[in-house]
């Protein structure tokens, strides 16, 4: 819309100093002659004072304005709470209706922002930066107010109202009920690591929000503590209270401790009745029994490695006198100590978390019935390695004693003695213990070779390497709760020599040790997921050739099915973008993790109650109104909008209003001298021509 606007300026044709001395002179003269009265004193007067406005210049100027809008920031609250229940619903019915109310005004240019997008760097609900960002290049004199869409749960309210230099009304339109109500679990303290075996302490606490339905009980609450899925703990606790648990992780690596209470009928949401800890089992040390039988060239190979690794507590003996080789020598006079059989194999074996027999051979110095320990050791969740030789195809072989019944393969009595290169099976490319080994993808391997290994029948276990002409190599098999590993050969020491360039003993040796301890990264099958910059990963590792879609329950309470793709031999992977912050459960077969997107304390989650108590001091400071758009009785209303002049005059009864601005924007400028060309010159000859008409009379 244009304008015009009409004035009158100067531009003197001398300086101002001159303009008035000529103006004082006339004005004298002028006086003069007319108190003296002096025949055409009047127009002598006019002549003159003629004269001075020729030399002043006046100039008509003639101003062409066009009105600047008033910007008005419609800040609308997409924020993970906003998707409660009907508030997302609500926020669009009420877009949209202000939207056309403020068609109706042409004077107002309407900016909308959607803001308050929860995500891992943006955590919460932050609409005055919002607003300030969507009024940055606006001048504070053509802002004409704000309006915002929320629930009122806002997390970067000013300390100082003022300090936003917003002088227009500020309104506030609160989605949600009026009668909400929540409850929500929440940890105050956890560790983040742990040893495993050893308890240590959580605290957790249970909230209420809102108005409690008046069906709900007021008794002790349910929470259930479980531990990897398994329910360890229900413990009865009162709101608000601050609680400890005691918990005790049976394994290493990675363990989800979770907390979780009943929902309420009538809470907006139950994603907050769980809430979890990623913990990290540490194992304090880990103790390895390592018996050797006959000396031999590799002997050292298995005690270099666990020694290498300060974590590892080893306890290693060399059986190099069998009792057949009594002769009578004095005990005092030997240098070797007694095999302490009993307190190793009785009194302390559950003490160990792996047993290794090195190319040991039944040679009686451990009774029979100790055999039977080892094998209800494994069964009760022990670990148990054979690395044999030569001497498990004898009649010395651990395989004909009690230990049987824990072994994957019984020996045929051959030993193959030919050059061959150690081959992983299809399994093998698979398992975790073999996947990946470096070296493995060419053919042959790039690795040397070796030159023995035992033939063996009846294998129940899963064959991960293989020898000459398809025979097992490296058998690994479940036996009761426990883990059995048969390594059908004693030529590692090889690759440990760097013979015809050696090979990957210590990630096979190390992978082959930890999967017996059941480490949960070389878990056959197993599901994780990992979170990050607006985006989730989830891995499935499986022996499987193929896997069933992910199913995936989101925080706002969204079920995805998501196809997995592979990625390698065993693995197989999805990428799953979300902007949502909280707990998410993770489906694929038997197997169910959880992960948590974003901060474990984002303050999104930490109050979801729809509230009006954030934004009134802030309305009530710089002016305007906080109110819902759903009344107590259910009636949903939208307020109409009236320009206003006044910020205190900004609300009333079912119509609030935003300031309309003055401003304009100069579009040209005409400007005509009075006393210029054939006006000016007819002015001046009409006054002069009637001063000497006058004195002619």
């Amino acid at each position: 819309m244009t304008s015009n606007v009409f004035s009158i300026a100067f531009d003197p044709i001398i300086p101002w100093l001159g303009v008035w001395i000529a103006l004082a002179i006339a004005l004298a003269l002028s006086a003069l002659i007319l108190v003296l009265r002096l025949r055409g004193s009047v127009l002598r007067s006019l002549a003159a004072l003629a004269l001075v406005a020729a030399i002043a210049n006046p100039i008509f100027v003639n101003e062409e304005r066009s009105s600047l809008p008033t910007t008005v920031a419609l800040v609308v609250d997409r924020s993970q709470s906003q998707r409660l229940q009907e508030r997302m619903p609500q926020t669009d019915r009420a877009l949209e209706a202000l939207q056309e109310n403020l068609e109706r005004f042409p004077q107002f240019d309407v900016r909308v922002v959607e803001a308050g997008n929860s995500s891992s760097t943006a955590p919460s609900t932050e609409l005055f930066s919002a607003l300030q960002g969507a009024l940055r290049d606006v001048p504070p004199s053509q802002v004409g107010g704000a309006i915002f869409i929320t629930d009122g749960e806002v997390h970067d309210v000013p300390a100082d109202p003022q300090a936003l230099g917003l002088e227009a009304p500020l309104h506030a339109l609160i989605t949600g009920q009026p009668d909400e109500f929540d409850r929500q679990v929440r940890l105050t303290q956890a560790p983040r690591f742990a040893i495993v075996g050893t308890p240590f302490e959580m605290t957790y606490q249970v909230r209420d929000f809102g108005q409690m339905p008046q069906d709900a009980t007021n008794g002790p609450i349910e929470v259930e503590v479980s531990v990897n899925g398994t329910l360890v703990a229900i413990e009865q606790v009162t709101p608000d209270a601050q609680f400890p648990v005691t918990i005790t992780l049976d394994r290493a690596g990675p363990n989800i401790v979770e907390f979780s209470v009943a929902p309420v009928d009538g809470e907006i949401t139950e994603t907050n009745n769980r809430a979890f800890m990623r913990v990290e089992g540490i194992r304090e040390n880990l103790r390895v029994l390592l018996v050797s039988g006959e000396p031999h060239s590799g002997e050292r190979t298995w005690r270099n490695l666990l020694k290498s690794d300060a974590s590892v507590d080893l306890v290693h003996f060399t059986i190099l006198r069998p009792p057949e080789k009594q002769d009578g020598t004095p005990i005092n006079e030997l240098s070797l100590i007694a095999f302490p059989t009993r307190e190793l194999f009785v009194e302390k074996i559950d003490d160990f978390d792996l047993i290794i027999f090195d190319r040991y051979q039944n040679r009686n110095v451990l009774p029979t019935l100790y055999y039977d320990y080892i094998a209800q050791y494994v069964r009760n969740g022990g670990a148990l390695l054979v690395a044999s030789g030569p001497e498990f195809a004898t009649q010395t072989s651990v395989a004909l004693t009690p230990l049987v019944t824990a072994l994957p393969a019984q020996p045929t009595g051959q030993v193959i003695e030919a050059g061959f290169y150690p081959r992983l099976t299809d399994a093998g490319e698979r398992h975790p213990v073999t996947r990946g080994l470096e070296g493995s993808r060419q053919e042959p391997p790039q690795w040397g070779r070796w030159f023995r290994t035992v033939s063996v029948v009846g294998n129940a276990g899963t064959t991960v390497m293989r020898s000459v002409d398809e025979n097992p190599l490296l058998i690994l098999d479940e036996f009761g709760d426990g883990r059995v590993g048969l390594m059908l050969s004693d030529h590692g020491w090889l690759w440990a020599r760097g013979f015809e360039g050696g090979g990957p003993h210590v990630g096979l040796y190390r992978r082959l040790a930890h999967w017996l301890m059941k480490e949960p990264d070389l878990e056959e099958e197993a599901l994780t997921a990992e979170s990050g910059s607006g985006e989730l990963t989830v891995r499935r590792q499986t022996m499987a050739d193929t896997v069933e879609p992910l199913r995936v329950l989101l925080p706002s309470g969204e079920t995805l099915e998501v196809q997995m793709v592979q990625v390698g031999p065993g693995l197989w992977e999805a990428r799953i973008e979300t902007d949502e912050i909280g707990l998410v459960e993770l489906t694929n077969g038997d197997l169910t993790t959880l992960a948590h997107l974003g901060r474990t304390d984002a303050p999104e989650f930490a109050d979801m109650i729809s509230t009006v108590e954030r934004l009134e001091p802030v309305s009530d400071e710089i002016g305007g109104t906080v109110r819902r758009l759903v009344s107590t009785t259910g009636q949903f209303r939208v307020p109409n909008i009236l320009p206003v002049r006044s910020t205190s005059e900004a609300d009333g009864r079912g119509w609030i209003g935003l300031k309309t601005s003055d401003e304009s924007r100069l579009e040209g400028v005409s400007q005509t001298s009075l006393f210029s060309g054939f006006l000016g010159l007819a002015l001046l000859m009409f006054a002069l021509s009637s001063m000497w008409y006058r004195e002619g009379r």
